[in-house]
C-alpha cells in the first residue's frame, strides 16, 4: 500500500573473502528508523504522490544495553572464533555475528573487544608451534623426503591460518573499519594475524632454518634438473614475504650466497669442459631459467641481485678466458648465431662490451695484416680485403646491432693493419680497379662494377699514401684509353667522380685531363680527315692520332725505329697540319702506344690483322721478301731488342702464328729465323694479335715510386715555404705540427728535417743565431 513504511532491506550471510566485505546496513540504525528510508537494499513498494509523509526523530536519550549484554555477546563471538579455528560449523548466523560487533563498538567497547580478540588468536597461533617441536628435525639437510614433508606441513599451517584470518576478519570486519582504522598504532586484524604467525610460528629458530633449508633444497634440486613442486615453493615464499623482513633477512641472503656458490663452481668447471659456443648457450639457459624462477615462484625483487649474480659468476669472472678461448675461432668460421649470443651476453656485463671491442680489434688487425704483409698473397690481396670487410660488416650488422663502437674500432682497425706495409696496398688497389675496368671482364654487369667500385673506394679512404695510388691508376688509366681496353666509359667516369669526391678537385685533375685530351683529339681527327680530303695525294693509310698533354699523362721513354717511307710522310703531314693550326707546341711522337690494321693475304683467303706498331713494321717486312733472320729484322725495325724479342715470340710462337720460328721453341734466340707462313689459317677474319706483355719489373714499380717520393719532396717544400712565409718566424716543433695538419702522405720527422735542411741551403729560409731551433723565413 502506497502509505506503508519501505521493507526492511534483506541482509545476507557474510562469507569470508580475502578482499574484504561490504559493511551490511545497521540493523540497530533500521529499528530506530521505525522502517526503511531512502536507499537502503531492495525495498518492497515505492511511493505514490499521496504517500504520507514519514518523519524520523531522534531518541530523546540513548538506550542501555541489556544486562551482561557484553560478556554473552563476547562468548558468543569467542565460541565462534573457535569454531573457525578448530575448522568445525558455526552456530550462530555470520549476519547475526557481524552485527553483534557493531553494537559492541558502537557502545564503546572497542579496545576491549580488540584486545580479547588478538588474545584468543595469539594463544591459538602459540598452540600451533608444538606440532613442530614435536617433529623430527633434520641432521641433514640432504635428507629431501622428510624435508618435503615438513614443508607440506608448514604449508598447511600456514594456508589454514590464512583462511582462518579471512573468516575471522569479516566477521570482525566493523572493528577493523572503525577503531582499528581511527588508531594509526595498530595492526588491522590481518596485519595482526601475520605478526602473531611470525613471531610465534617462523621466528622460532629451529622451524624458520628448516623452512629455508627446506626451500633451498627444493631449488637446489631443480637447478639439477629435477621436477619439483612449484606451487609449494610459490606459497611459501610468498609466506615469507608477506611475514615482511623474514623474506629478505633469512632467505634472500642465504638463497644468493648459494646462488654464488653455485654458479662459481660451475663457470670455473664448464670453461675447461666445455667450447665457447656451448658454453654461451648453457648461460643463455641458465640466465632464462633464474628469470623462470622470478616469475613463477620468487618475490619479484630477487630478479636484480639473482640475474647479477648469474651475469657475474658466469660471465663476468670469465670475459676474458671465453675471447681468448672461443672468439677467434668464431670469428674465422663465421658463426653469426654464435657471435649475435656473445654479444648479447657481453652486452649485460659491466666492461663487457669493452672487452669485446678490444678483442675484436684485434682480431681484424692481426687478420688483416696476414692479408697485407704477405708478399705471396699480392695476387689476391685486394678481393680478400674487400671480402673481409664484406665480412665484417655482416657480423656489425647482424650479431653487434649496428653498433656505433664496432664501427668506429672496425675502422680504425682497418686503417692500422692496412698502412703497416707502405705503397703496396695502393699500388694493388689501383690494378685491382684496372682490373675491373678493361674490356673483356665479363664478371660483373654495370650495376654490379659499380657495386665493386664503392666497395673498392671504402678500402682506398684506409690508406694514407694516396698519391701512390694515383701515380699506378693514371698509369693504367692511360693504357685503357690509348689502346682503346676501357669497358665502359660511364664507369671510368664514374670512379673518377668517387676519386674526387674522396680526395677533391686537386686529386682528379689530371686525369680529367685524360679524360679531355682524348675528346679534344676526337675533334682533332675530324678536321684532319677533312683536311685530308683536300690533299692531292691522301695514301692508302687512314692516321688516327691522340695528342696528350705532357704534364697530364704518364712519362713515357720514347724509341726510335724505322717506320717506311709512307708512314713518314704521313706523319709530316699530320705535324703540318697540327702546327697550322696550334702554333708554339711540340709534337713527340711515341711509338711505343701506335697500334695499326693490316690487311693480308693467304692460300685460305683475306685477313685482318690488329697490331702494335712494332708488330706491323716486322710484318711489313714480308712484303719484301720470304724469310728474315733475328739480325735483319732488327736491323731494318730499329725496334730495341728485348722488345723485338717479345714482338716476334707473339707473331711466330702464339695462337695467331702469322710466322715461322726456325728452328722452333718458345724463346726468340739470335739467329733464328722467321718465314712467312703462307699456310695460316684462322676462323676469324680480323684476328687481334695481342702483343706479349712484358711482366711489370720491379724496377718499373719502384720507378712509379720513386716519382711519387720526388713528388712528395717537392709539396714538402712547397708546405715548408708556405707556411714560413705566412709567420716569417717558427720554431721546428710547431713547423713540425703543421706540416703534419697540411700534408696528405705519411711522412717520417727524419725526411722533414732533411727537407728543413735543404731549404735552408738553398736560402729559403734560415736559423736563428742565438736558437738553432728557432727558424726565419728569407724574404
Amino acid at each position: 500500500m502506497a502509505d506503508e513504511p519501505q521493507k526492511k532491506p534483506h541482509l545476507s550471510a557474510l562469507v569470508g573473502h580475502t578482499n574484504g566485505l561490504t559493511k551490511p546496513a545497521s540493523l540497530a540504525a533500521a529499528t530506530r528508523a521505525g522502517g526503511g528510508g531512502g536507499g537502503g537494499g531492495g525495498g518492497g513498494g515505492s511511493a505514490t504522490a499521496s504517500s504520507k509523509k514519514l518523519v524520523i526523530k531522534n531518541f530523546r536519550e540513548r538506550p542501555k544495553l541489556p544486562d551482561n549484554y557484553t560478556q554473552d555477546t563476547w562468548q558468543k563471538l569467542h565460541e565462534a572464533v573457535g569454531a573457525i579455528q578448530s575448522s568445525i560449523s558455526i552456530k550462530y548466523n555470520l549476519e547475526e555475528l557481524y552485527q553483534a560487533v557493531e553494537n559492541l563498538c558502537s557502545y564503546k567497547v572497542s579496545a576491549t573487544l580488540y584486545k580479547q580478540l588478538r588474545q584468543v588468536c595469539e594463544d591459538h597461533v602459540k598452540a600451533q608451534i608444538l606440532q613442530f617441536r614435536e617433529y623430527p628435525f633434520l641432521v641433514h639437510r640432504n635428507d629431501s623426503l622428510d624435508s618435503l614433508l615438513f614443508l607440506k606441513k608448514i604449508n598447511k599451517c600456514w594456508q589454514d591460518h590464512c583462511r582462518q584470518m579471512i573468516m575471522i576478519r569479516s566477521i570482525f570486519l566493523f572493528l577493523d573499519r572503525t577503531y582499528v582504522l581511527q588508531n594509526s598504532m595498530l595492526p588491522s586484524i590481518w596485519d595482526m594475524g601475520l605478526e602473531l604467525f611470525r613471531n610465534h610460528v617462523i621466528s622460532d629458530k629451529q622451524v624458520q632454518n628448516k623452512t629455508i633449508d627446506g626451500i633451498l633444497l627444493l631449488i637446489e634440486r631443480e637447478r639439477t634438473g629435477e621436477a619439483v613442486d612449484r606451487s609449494l615453493l610459490r606459497s611459501l615464499l610468498s609466506m615469507l614475504s608477506d611475514l615482511q623482513q623474514v623474506y629478505k633477512e633469512s632467505f634472500e641472503q642465504r638463497f644468493l650466497e648459494e646462488t654464488n656458490c653455485l654458479y662459481a663452481a660451475e663457470g670455473q668447471r664448464l670453461m675447461q669442459e666445455r667450447e665457447v659456443p656451448e658454453y654461451l648457450h648453457h648461460v643463455s639457459k641458465r640466465l632464462e631459467e633464474e628469470g623462470d624462477r622470478v616469475i613463477t615462484y620468487l618475490d619479484h625483487s630477487t630478479q636484480k641481485p639473482l640475474i647479477a649474480c648469474v651475469e657475474k659468476q658466469l660471465l663476468g669472472e670469465h670475459l676474458s678466458a671465453i675471447l681468448q678461448k672461443g672468439l677467434d675461432n668464431l670469428l674465422d668460421e663465421n658463426r653469426i648465431a654464435d657471435l649475435t649470443q656473445m654479444y648479447q651476453l657481453f652486452s649485460r656485463v659491466k666492461g663487457g662490451q669493452q672487452i669485446l671491442l678490444q678483442h675484436w680489434s684485434e682480431y681484424i688487425k692481426n687478420f688483416g695484416t696476414t692479408i697485407v704483409v704477405n708478399p705471396e698473397k699480392d695476387k689476391d690481396m685486394v678481393q680478400e680485403l674487400l671480402d673481409f670487410k664484406d665480412k665484417v660488416d655482416h657480423i656489425i650488422e647482424v650479431c653487434f646491432q649496428k653498433n656505433e663502437k664496432f664501427i668506429n674500432l672496425m675502422k680504425e682497425s682497418f686503417e692500422t693493419f692496412i698502412n703497416k706495409r707502405p705503397n703496396k696496398p695502393a699500388e694493388l688497389i689501383a690494378k685491382y680497379v684496372d682490373s675491373k675496368l678493361r674490356a673483356g671482364n665479363k664478371e660483373a654487369t654495370d650495376e654490379e662494377l659499380e657495386r665493386i667500385l664503392d666497395k673498392i673506394m671504402i678500402i682506398f679512404r684506409f690508406i694514407h699514401g694516396k698519391d701512390v695510388f694515383e701515380a699506378f691508376y693514371k698509369k693504367d688509366l692511360a693504357k685503357r684509353l690509348l689502346v682503346g681496353k676501357s669497358a665502359s666509359v660511364d664507369a671510368e667516369k664514374s670512379m673518377l667522380s668517387k676519386l674526387k669526391h674522396e680526395c677533391g678537385a686537386a686529386f682528379t685533375s689530371k686525369l680529367e685531363g685524360m679524360f679531355k685530351d682524348m675528346e679534344l683529339s676526337k675533334d682533332v681527327m675530324v678536321q684532319f680527315k677533312q683536311y685530308m680530303q683536300n690533299q692531292s695525294d691522301p695514301g692508302n693509310i687512314d692516321l688516327t692520332v691522340n695528342i696528350l698533354t705532357m704534364g697530364y699523362w704518364p712519362t713515357y721513354t720514347p724509341m726510335e725505329v724505322h717506320l717506311n717511307s709512307e708512314m713518314i710522310k704521313l706523319q709530316e703531314v699530320f705535324k703540318t697540319f697540327y702546327l697550322g693550326k696550334h702554333s708554339g707546341r711540340k709534337l713527340q711522337w711515341q711509338t711505343t702506344l701506335g697500334h695499326a690494321v693490316l690487311k693480308a693475304e693467304f692460300k685460305e683467303g683475306k685477313k685482318e690483322f690488329q697490331v702494335s706498331l712494332f708488330q706491323t713494321l716486322v710484318l711489313l717486312m714480308f712484303n719484301e721478301g720470304d724469310e728474315f733472320s733475328f739480325e735483319e729484322i732488327k736491323m731494318a725495325t730499329g725496334v730495341e731488342d728485348s722488345e723485338l724479342r717479345r714482338t716476334l715470340q707473339s707473331l711466330a710462337c702464339g695462337k695467331a702464328r702469322v710466322l715461322i720460328k726456325n728452328p722452333k721453341g718458345k724463346d726468340v734466340e739470335d739467329g733464328d729465323k722467321f718465314i712467312f707462313n703462307g699456310d695460316f689459317k684462322h676462323k676469324l677474319f680480323r684476328i687481334k694479335i695481342n702483343q706479349i706483355q712484358m711482366k711489370e719489373t720491379v724496377e718499373e714499380q719502384v720507378s712509379t715510386t720513386e716519382r711519387v717520393f720526388q713528388d712528395r719532396q717537392y709539396q714538402i717544400d712547397a708546405a715548408i715555404v708556405r707556411i714560413m712565409k705566412m709567420r716569417k718566424t717558427l720554431g721546428h716543433n710547431l713547423l713540425v705540427s703543421e706540416l703534419y695538419n697540411q700534408l696528405k702522405f705519411p711522412v717520417k720527422p727524419g725526411d722533414l728535417k732533411k727537407r728543413i735542411e735543404s731549404l735552408i741551403d738553398r736560402d729559403y729560409m734560415e736559423r736563428d743565431k742565438d736558437n738553432p731551433n728557432q727558424y726565419h723565413y728569407v724574404a
